[in-house]
């Protein structure tokens, strides 16, 4: 009994102290977005944070760091239903929250995931990782890249994806991943990448922003609207988790649901998995209807807004 109570205090610690680092960084690149050539403009207005994303066209010049294997693309969508199961959600401890009322969120007729993140971002680096291992559980991923987090930031070269000049199919629904900058520098900010559309900036403009998300997540990256359902704002595990790794030895860590990038990844996707199935309508059954989703479903934050 002592030594389970020993563990939860330690969990918790860690948790805390995850939080407390992402709250940190985040402060850092509201300074930076602030003082150098902005990409995102964070105007407090009667205590509340709002995120005003500017610069010209949809894409620029800049991609990220390299194109993804297609045999680890195919990996990411092919793993085992038994590793799903065996993996679950016990160990996952922040999850998107659901919000209330709020008119769907949709695109070509069918329910709609947005993510917006950036290149440089060290939780937009982990979270890419069971983002995609669970929307290929609804469709296919084609052109996905490669990219780390910034050298100079909290959790240094995280390994990951990137969304950039990606595509995705699926008869479910539809996914829009913007990432706003590289992690390369540009004066006191990085150089701009992708800029969304104005729906979707209206979207992170209203939903990363309390009551939807906690005061201390507001404005965070990344940020993940799923059907306005449910929101994320930051990560659901510590980037530390993928440290030293490559893309490849993440992928292979899959394979074992015992590894702590497997426990991570799978159980975050997992989670991520049940929300999407609330906006499908619980299609394909047979994913929305296995005991590693269900059982996901309850770790489902509580209704906000």
């Amino acid at each position: 009994m002592a030594r389970r109570v020993e563990q939860k205090a330690a969990a918790r610690e860690r948790i805390a102290a995850q939080q407390a680092a992402q709250r940190r960084a985040e402060q850092r690149r509201r300074l930076l977005l602030a003082v150098g050539a902005v990409v995102l403009v964070v105007v407090i207005v009667g205590g509340l944070i709002t995120i005003r994303l500017v610069g010209g066209g949809k894409k620029t010049a800049q991609g990220a760091s390299g194109a993804l294997d297609p045999a680890l693309v195919t990996a990411l969508g092919s793993i085992p239903d038994t590793t799903f199961s065996t993996v679950g959600s016990s160990g996952v401890t922040t999850a998107p929250s659901a919000i209330n009322d709020q008119p769907a969120l949709t695109a070509n007729g069918k329910p709609k995931v947005l993510y917006i993140g950036a290149e440089y971002c060290p939780f937009c680096a982990a979270e890419r990782w069971p983002v995609v291992v669970a929307l290929s559980r609804f469709g296919t991923f084609k052109d996905l890249g490669t990219t780390h987090s910034a050298a100079a930031d909290v959790h240094p070269n995280t390994p990951s994806l990137s969304f950039h000049g990606s595509t995705y199919t699926s008869q479910y629904l539809s996914f829009t991943g913007v990432e706003t900058t590289t992690n390369e520098v540009q004066g006191n900010s990085y150089k701009p990448l992708d800029t969304p559309t104005a729906e979707d900036q209206a979207t992170l403009q209203k939903y990363d922003n309390v009551p939807y998300v906690a005061k201390d997540s507001a404005g965070s990256i990344p940020f993940i609207d799923i059907g306005n359902k449910f929101i994320g704002s930051g990560a659901t595990y510590s980037p530390d988790v993928l440290a030293g790794k490559t893309q490849a030895q993440i992928v292979d860590a899959l394979k074992d649901p015992s590894s702590p990038i497997a426990k991570a990844v799978i159980g975050s996707a997992n989670v991520y998995t049940a929300a999407i199935c609330k906006i499908t309508n619980n299609q394909p059954s047979n994913v929305c209807t296995s005991a590693a989703v269900t059982g996901a479903a309850g770790k489902l934050g509580a209704a906000k807004g």
